[in-house]
């Protein structure tokens, strides 16, 4: 599967254009699930990639950027793996970017390491795979900005004592669970179980691990899945057993209230606490021209959601590094043009952590609550300017 980006985006001077005829084409290997369980969530990526092309035509300056596209598929590691191979040997890619799953981006590290190719994830986000390789920065985020700023806000905003994590079984989920506890037992809470739910490449039955949670009778539930359908069944799972009802508040991050997914959810997310780093109800000026621009383009029914300001972000990066360097990517410089790097995003203001290259952005403590007929994240509190806690705790792989 392969789209090319062959506009040249010129400045309006003859040096623009001489430099834009004489710099290489700029190949960018994109890899992420077109095809399987994971097709909506590239979709939302590859959408927004689109969109901070249409609304930023001068960003690549004069240069021309030829965009590769290839199919992870499935989460396992093992097609991403194959995919960034043919991109890197066959195809000759100067960047390496995507990456919906942390499976995938660990089993492409060594790959962009050995072969010195900036590899710009749009979302993995097991909070080590950035310390896999020198070549890797991530513009999405760690489970750790989300889950360890939910467990000081289930503490200290909501109040609890107890909690119960349920979690998929796989790298993220593992983060989630372990982000969760330290910040919400650091904040005086006691995790009371641990559950993990099955792993991410099917929706399992959650009945019994979210009976095991009510019978745990915490305050409440941190749930972490792989955002979409997993999703939906969190929340149908919860409203089925009565656990609102028996006082137990559902919370996690943003993946449990994808944005398209949301209204689907129905009265029954209602009352749903998460932090997250994004949503569309977000109130900025570049959110609501990204909604705006996303919705006329895909269609009024059409949302973006974290995924797809990922997308976003991640090729302002990559014009970033590419107008840095003048049109020739070599890998150090590339790398070396992110660190620091900041951006207003429809997200909020973002940057790079020099020293992780990772992402340093805003989390939005947020309930669903019904307005006007539909379900809307009504922001509760931001919490500015955060880092991926789990390097800064130095926490297992982290360190």
């Amino acid at each position: 599967m392969k789209i090319e980006l062959t506009q040249v985006f010129a400045a309006g001077c003859l040096a623009a254009f001489a430099a834009g005829a004489n710099a290489q084409t700029v190949k960018v290997g994109v890899v992420l699930p077109y095809s399987g369980v994971g097709a909506e969530f590239a979709q939302q990526v590859d959408r927004g990639i689109q969109t901070f092309i249409k609304l930023n035509p001068n960003a690549f300056g004069p240069y021309k950027v030829e965009l590769i596209k290839r199919d992870s598929k499935n989460p396992s590691g093992a097609e991403a793996k194959t995919a960034v191979q043919e991109l890197i040997v066959q195809e000759k890619v100067d960047i390496l970017t995507g990456f919906i799953y942390s499976p995938d981006a660990i089993a492409s590290a060594q790959l962009a390491t050995e072969a010195k190719k900036p590899m710009v994830i749009m979302n993995a986000g097991t909070a080590w795979i950035t310390n896999l390789s020198p070549m890797i920065s991530r513009v999405s985020f760690s489970m750790w900005h989300s889950g360890h700023a939910m467990g000081e806000a289930a503490a200290k905003n909501l109040k609890a004592k107890t909690a119960v994590i349920g979690y998929t079984d796989f790298p993220p989920g593992k983060d989630s669970l372990d982000a969760f506890k330290r910040g919400f037992e650091r904040s005086g809470g006691k995790v009371i179980d641990e559950i993990p739910m099955a792993g991410p490449a099917q929706v399992p039955d959650f009945t019994p691990f979210f009976q095991r949670a009510k019978d745990k009778k915490p305050d409440v539930f941190f749930v972490f899945v792989p955002s979409g359908d997993h999703a939906v069944a969190v929340m149908k799972t919860y409203n089925a057993l009565g656990m609102r009802q028996a006082g137990i508040k559902l919370v996690g991050p943003g993946d449990l209230t994808p944005d398209y997914k949301l209204q689907g959810m129905g009265d029954a997310a209602v009352g749903l606490i998460t932090t997250h780093h994004y949503n569309a109800d977000l109130d900025n000026p570049h959110n609501k021209r990204f909604v705006e621009s996303w919705k006329k383009d895909f269609g009024a029914a059409s949302t973006p959601d974290f995924m797809g300001v990922q997308g976003y972000d991640g090729m302002a990066a990559i014009a970033h590094m590419v107008t840095t360097l003048k049109g020739r990517i070599d890998a150090d410089a590339a790398i070396n043009a992110l660190r620091g790097w900041k951006y207003d995003s429809p997200r909020g203001p973002i940057s790079i952590d020099p020293r992780t290259r990772d992402i340093v952005m805003n989390e939005y403590l947020s309930e669903v609550v019904k307005s006007g007929g539909r379900l809307v994240q009504k922001n509760i509190a931001t919490i500015y300017a955060v880092k991926d806690m789990c390097k800064e705790l130095q926490e297992g792989r982290c360190k």
